[in-house]
């Protein structure tokens, strides 16, 4: 019995794969530069994109969080530390990686409204910086 695999299915994995790819040249190459990136909301699904992408701390210098529950905790797999929102203010690093991109409204508003001035790279649906 031979199985068959949806068309759409592989396209979406090629798709994945790719953004992986991309993400990761972007990344490398500003921090090659010498900037400072930082993720922005340690949510589960922005930790399973830096699990799958490799991203850790040789990429990203800390990620922000507005739980208490999270801050000064590390992200699972990538074991990257977390801290405040107000820290991503007070070293207003040039880039933030979004990694909640379901509340990426809310949370570039917010961080704009406490002074943040850097880009935001959005991953996904399609990545970009803003």
């Amino acid at each position: 019995m031979e199985v068959q695999i949806d068309t759409s299915l592989k396209e979406w994995s090629t798709r994945i794969q790719d953004l992986r790819h991309d993400l990761k040249f972007l990344l490398d190459g500003l921090k090659e530069q010498g900037y400072q990136i930082v993720g922005v909301s340690a949510s589960a699904k922005g930790n399973t994109l830096l699990n799958y992408c490799r991203i850790g701390p040789e990429i990203l210098d800390y990620i922000t969080d507005i739980s208490p529950l999270k801050i000064g905790k590390y992200s699972p797999g990538m074991h990257i530390k977390i801290e405040p929102d107000d820290k991503l203010i007070e070293d207003q690093a040039p880039y933030a990686l979004m990694l909640a991109c379901n509340f990426k409204l809310n949370i570039v508003n917010a961080l704009r409204d406490k002074g943040y001035k850097g880009k935001f790279i959005i991953p996904y649906p399609e990545l970009k910086i803003e």
